[in-house]
């Protein structure tokens, strides 16, 4: 199977089973109402101190193939748009086969922010370690702008609290905050509302993206 950027992505039912770990971002509100959520998303900014977290209105993907449609929608809820998840995957050609690369996130992140605000960037299995200071800059970048970006991941990482996601299958995720700088980043999942939200570090963000890419 192929595992470059045009790679097809799917969340499996073992994937999301294989997920773990706890809520650990305050600019998401992950089991409540939509009023509820609207009510409870902050966000933290404290730019001058290298760090900012986007609020977030987050929802789960309503199936196991729609988390690139959900992933481009929790990431434009930040800006307080609110799009249907299924117009999404239409657009992005979303089939149960997943959506194809994030070469088709980018198009529709564009459609609703501007020409050309999003640009989608590869990261090549083998220069993971090279790519880490520019996705730290990509993202650091698009949150002070107040965007967030989004990513196709593939395979196991670790978060900051030891917590394992495992999408062996991939899988795509919104990155709605930083810390320290950009050496830490915050993720907003759409696997799983139990675990709607934690931190990574970039140097393991990048290792999950690579053979796949991110639009920031």
């Amino acid at each position: 199977m192929r595992t470059d950027l045009i790679r097809k992505t799917a969340l499996t039912v073992a994937g999301i089973a294989a997920t773990a770990g706890g809520i650990a971002g305050p600019a998401i509100a992950a089991q409540a109402t939509p009023a509820e959520r609207a009510a409870q998303v902050v966000t933290t900014d404290r730019k001058g101190h290298g760090e900012r977290e986007l609020g977030v209105r987050y929802e789960a993907q309503p199936n196991f193939y729609f988390c690139g449609p959900a992933a481009a929608r929790n990431a434009l809820s930040v800006q307080g748009k609110n799009i249907d998840v299924a117009a999404m995957a239409k657009e992005m050609g979303t089939t149960e086969a997943g959506t194809n690369s994030i070469n088709d996130i980018t198009p529709v992140l564009n459609k609703e922010t501007g020409k050309d605000v999003y640009r989608s960037t590869e990261i090549p299995v083998d220069k993971a370690g090279d790519k880490v200071d520019k996705l730290r800059a990509d993202v650091v970048r698009a949150v002070d702008d107040g965007r967030a970006v989004v990513a196709n991941i593939a395979g196991t990482a670790t978060d900051t609290d030891g917590t394992v996601h495992s999408f062996e299958g991939g899988h795509y995720i919104s990155v709605v905050g930083y810390r320290d700088g950009g050496k830490v980043v915050t993720i907003a999942d759409s696997a799983n509302p139990d675990q709607a939200s934690y931190r990574m570090d970039v140097d393991a963000l990048a290792h999950w993206i690579a053979s796949r890419g991110y639009s920031s």
